[in-house]
């Protein structure tokens, strides 16, 4: 007979699940009540206007459109620097790389510890690198873009080797035995059946790039800013910059608009993710 203390349905076993569903149910209640509270103070400022004004002195005459741009903007720049260069490093370390070498190994372990370092410390990186190569201006938009793209590149690069390793092995020494290259079998079978798992990190990684502002503020990323960003060498704001700015301000109606404004992301987050579970469960392949 099994002690009390063990198994299953132990005693410890009981108390450990009981923590882990307490805490569960707590977090999703701050969560809930968080959500909430932005809906009712910022639903009310969900107008036109909110997309098509400038932040002004003035909560009535306010809006949030340089924002809204400037996130489009370094999203869509941060995402052309760093998928196809954290696609290109996982095809490359998980099927070309000699993983007894030292370097090898030593880059993979980085890589994953990179994965899991403050936000903050990537945008130091980006500002002592900014400052090397003599760039006056950091706050522009390529500057915020490869801020973020060092953010979420080793997130991609582990997203997409974990892609690559659920394709069966069988694959690859069928395209082997039938006289194709070694690249060839990557490009041609391989990396087509890990598209799914490619496409849903690289969304996953980009949702969390664009809710992010440390790197960006430390970037002296512009807090009011009152023109369209309108190329990479253009200074910028973003939403999180746009929410930090309206929430530290006394007025209520700003306060009003830093929560629309949080709606507006909230949504753009959902739809992120759920475009990127579309992808995982239309194209995944059921090996």
């Amino acid at each position: 007979m099994a002690s009390s203390g063990r198994g299953e349905r132990g005693v410890k076993s009981l108390v450990f699940m009981t923590l882990l569903w307490l805490s569960l149910v707590i977090a999703i209640l701050f969560l809930m009540t968080l959500i909430t509270n932005i809906l009712l103070e910022g639903f009310a400022r969900l107008t036109p206007a909110l997309f098509t004004e400038y932040p002004a002195s003035d909560p009535d005459r306010a809006g949030a459109r340089p924002a809204i741009l400037g996130s489009i903007w370094v999203i869509a720049t941060t995402a052309v620097l760093t998928i196809p260069l954290g696609v290109a490093a996982a095809i490359h370390l998980e099927e070309f790389a000699d993983k007894k070498r030292w370097h090898n190994r030593f880059i993979e372990l980085n890589v994953q510890n990179l994965a899991a370092v403050p936000s903050i410390v990537y945008g130091l990186l980006a500002l002592a690198f900014l400052s090397a190569i003599g760039v006056q201006d950091k706050n522009i938009v390529i500057g915020g873009a490869f801020a973020l793209s060092l953010l979420i590149l080793p997130v991609i690069i582990i997203a997409t080797r974990e892609a690559i390793r659920s394709v069966p092995e069988e694959i690859r020494q069928g395209s082997l035995a039938l006289g194709a290259s070694q690249w060839q079998t990557v490009w041609r079978n391989v990396l087509p059946s890990a598209v799914p798992g490619i496409a849903t990190g690289s969304i996953l990684a980009l949702s969390r790039a664009i809710g992010e502002a440390a790197p960006l503020l430390l970037l002296g990323a512009l807090v009011f800013v009152s023109f369209d960003p309108n190329g990479l060498l253009s200074g910028f704001s973003t939403m999180p910059i746009q929410i930090f700015n309206w929430t530290g301000r006394p007025q209520e109606g700003f306060h009003e608009l830093a929560a629309a404004t949080s709606i507006v992301l909230l949504v753009l987050l959902v739809v992120m993710n759920g475009i990127a579970i579309y992808i995982r469960n239309h194209f995944q392949t059921r090996w």
